[in-house]
């Protein structure tokens, strides 16, 4: 009988699926108010029951541009990793699109990346590449 060698760990993560980024916006302002020690809770959870976020960097700037734009200064993008949210995450169309809605607070550990949302002096939000 013929024997097999183990593949190298390696070569199995070259095609591991990537993990799932959804992407959320809110005030630079807010998120230096959030405490270290409790979850991140939209405003939205407490009024809607979810938090707003969307898979497509495009979408979040078009989103950002029709809602958000007027309000001065700086924004923030949580990049959060969906595998390692402990609350349920339901795809619900909206607007022709389907958004990601995370039906609980988000747990630090789901925070993979803040990033600056890019903005001109007019106050439009810019593309961003993640």
């Amino acid at each position: 009988m013929k024997s097999v060698s183990p593949i190298p760990l390696w070569a199995l993560t070259q095609w591991a699926p990537k993990p799932m980024i959804i992407f959320h916006l809110l005030p630079a302002a807010l998120w230096q108010a959030q405490l270290a020690d409790e979850p991140y809770r939209a405003d939205s959870l407490a009024t809607e029951g979810f938090i707003h976020c969307t898979r497509e960097p495009e979408r979040l700037v078009v989103v950002a541009n029709a809602f958000y734009r007027q309000i001065p200064g700086p924004f923030l993008i949580l990049c959060i990793e969906t595998e390692r949210l402990t609350t349920a995450v339901r795809w619900e169309a909206a607007d022709g699109h389907l958004f990601p809605h995370v039906y609980g607070p988000i747990d630090w550990a789901a925070i993979v990346d803040v990033i600056a949302f890019p903005r001109n002096p007019n106050g439009e939000f810019l593309p961003f590449s993640y």
